[in-house]
């Protein structure tokens, strides 16, 4: 990390380059006239990852380029910045620019200090007119590896994606994870102001709500949203600190989920391991201790028109580059799958089935090529990569029983592809496979579809992806620990007629236009501006003494 010397001649530096960025920044925080840092009657987001990073542009600040800004050559400062690429980020970046708003996430570019100013604002996207606020929050390694490696993603994480024995819990994690959830909860108390709506997102906060108890000015609605599944109270049961999360999201006025189901199963949970709480099952509210809160469920969709609009403009020339990199057969079928390397994913479970398929019917041996997008996730979690090495062995184990010098049963990547080249495989594909084990939504699938616009594409889905209780109707739906019935539907799919892959792919993709992000995004932010069960917000003798925790780490 900089010495603070060295990030203030940075920062300087930045703000000699950037000059009309930076002010306008300061515009943007000092709407009120200048008294205070915050937006009146705005939408505060936060979320564990950032809209926007900024890093160095060759990833390095040597100390000569350092002592080339002190001596007031600006030149020497080089810095990108990764913009959102798709799924909630890039749907939300359009809302904020629109409103104005904040939001709040962990700083994690490499030189997002330095673009700052001295309240860790920074007003994205870089060089727009309608710009919004990023606040950044700082946090060490420490708090990294025990907050997000640790009880977000070796607790939480397999807990709701039904793997209770992968959970692994350290004491010092849900200490971090506590104290992380303190600073946004600050970070957001900054800038909340009367009638305005906060929507923080995801697992990694799901104690922030508990720590605005009492805190947040008249008006203000608070909802969260759980983007990955819940579980049924048998497996929440093993949750080390199961009755504080759930005591914690029920500080939300509005909670929603991706599907009815898992709205259902955080009630029985709530009447299993919260008993004092006042549940309504027929209008999905439970009220405990003072505070109302709302239960809501609607499917996340994607951005249908970007898709629609990078497939038609696509060309056979990027086909062809994708071919000749990747070794595949042009003249072949072609399937797809683009997952995260994670246990929850099945990719195991898929080349399994492939090799079955291959297997059963050798006629398609040397004309059917499947393309599997793998992106490294939580490298260092022993289980991911444990996966890891498992999917690369029985990639090598297909292609040994197989391959041949001219063609590859299975093409795996898990390089990082640009969306135009994604899209293009999308488009090009006969089939595409979305088999979690256990999905909160998974948006692949809707993207395959969104990107289909020659309506010749077939959807193997498995039944418990969250995506299968809007498309299953139309798509083939498979157990993906069947590997017999999987075999099945792999072959199913490539010999389905044309006219009923098309008459499937136009029913799909009228799901996915009605379901597609905007309406998603509009239906949320009217649950925030409704303020669903008018509780007032937090009553002012409210008791909050069961959310003293200590500050000392080890506790």
């Amino acid at each position: 990390m900089e010495s603070n010397e060295r990030r203030e001649a940075l920062r300087q530096a930045w703000r000699s380059t950037n000059g009309q960025g930076f002010e306008r920044s300061r515009a943007k925080l000092r709407a009120d006239g200048g008294a205070t840092d915050v937006l009146l009657d705005t939408l505060i987001v936060a979320s564990n990852r950032q809209p926007y990073r900024h890093q160095w542009a060759d990833d390095t600040m040597s100390e000569s380029k350092f002592e080339s800004l002190k001596e007031g050559n600006p030149s020497a400062l080089s810095i990108s910045v990764d913009e959102p690429t798709g799924g909630l980020t890039a749907g939300l970046d359009p809302v904020m620019r629109a409103t104005g708003g904040t939001w709040i996430a962990w700083g994690d570019g490499n030189a997002d200090r330095v673009v700052t100013d001295e309240d860790d604002c920074v007003a994205v996207p870089p060089d727009a007119d309608d710009q919004y606020t990023l606040r950044r929050l700082w946090l060490s390694d420490e708090a990294v590896d025990g907050y997000y490696a640790g009880l977000s993603n070796r607790v939480l994480w397999p807990l709701c994606h039904d793997r209770p024995d992968l959970v692994s819990f350290r004491p010092t994690d849900l200490a971090w994870y506590r104290r992380v959830n303190r600073q946004f909860a600050a970070a957001i108390r900054t800038h909340a102001t009367p009638n305005a709506g906060i929507w923080i997102q995801d697992y990694h906060l799901g104690l922030v709500p508990s720590y605005l108890v009492d805190e947040l000015p008249p008006g203000t609605t608070l909802g969260v949203f759980w983007h990955i599944p819940w579980p049924t109270p048998d497996v929440y049961e093993s949750c080390p600190f199961g009755r504080e999360l759930l005591v914690g999201l029920l500080g939300a006025d509005v909670l929603g989920f991706h599907l009815e189901s898992y709205a259902t199963r955080f009630l029985e949970c709530v009447d299993r391991f919260v008993p004092s709480a006042q549940i309504d099952r027929s209008e999905r509210a439970i009220r405990h201790d003072g505070t109302a809160t709302k239960l809501v469920a609607s499917p996340m969709g994607v951005d249908t028109a970007n898709y629609e609009r990078r497939a038609r403009a696509g060309n056979r020339a990027r086909w062809e580059s994708l071919c000749e990199r990747y070794g595949i057969d042009p003249t072949c079928h072609i399937g797809i799958g683009v997952d995260r390397l994670d246990y929850t994913k099945g990719i195991p479970e898929r080349l399994e089935a492939l090799e079955q398929f291959f297997e059963n019917h050798p006629d398609w041996r040397g004309s059917f090529t499947f393309v599997q997008k793998a992106t490294p996730s939580r490298t260092g979690i022993p289980a991911y990569d444990r996966l890891g090495d498992r999917v690369r062995r029985r990639v090598e184990r297909l292609q040994a029983r197989f391959g041949t010098d001219t063609w590859q049963p299975v093409v795996y990547t898990e390089d990082i592809l640009p969306v135009e080249d994604l899209v293009a495989l999308y488009r090009r594909a006969d089939l595409a496979i979305v088999s979690s084990l256990c999905d909160g939504m998974n948006l692949v699938a809707q993207e395959f579809v969104a990107s289909s616009v020659d309506d010749d594409g077939v959807l193997v889905l498995g039944t418990d992806v969250g995506a299968a209780e809007v498309l299953g109707p139309h798509a083939l739906l498979v157990d993906p620990t069947d590997t017999p019935q999987f075999a099945d539907r792999i072959h199913d799919a490539l010999t389905m007629s044309t006219s009923e892959v098309r008459s499937r792919m136009r029913a799909m993709r009228q799901v996915v236009t009605a379901h597609r992000l905007e309406a998603w995004m509009g239906e949320q932010l009217e649950y925030l501006a409704q303020n669903p069960l008018q509780s007032g917000r937090r009553p002012k003798n409210h008791s909050s003494d069961r959310w003293h925790i200590p500050d000392n780490i080890d506790q």
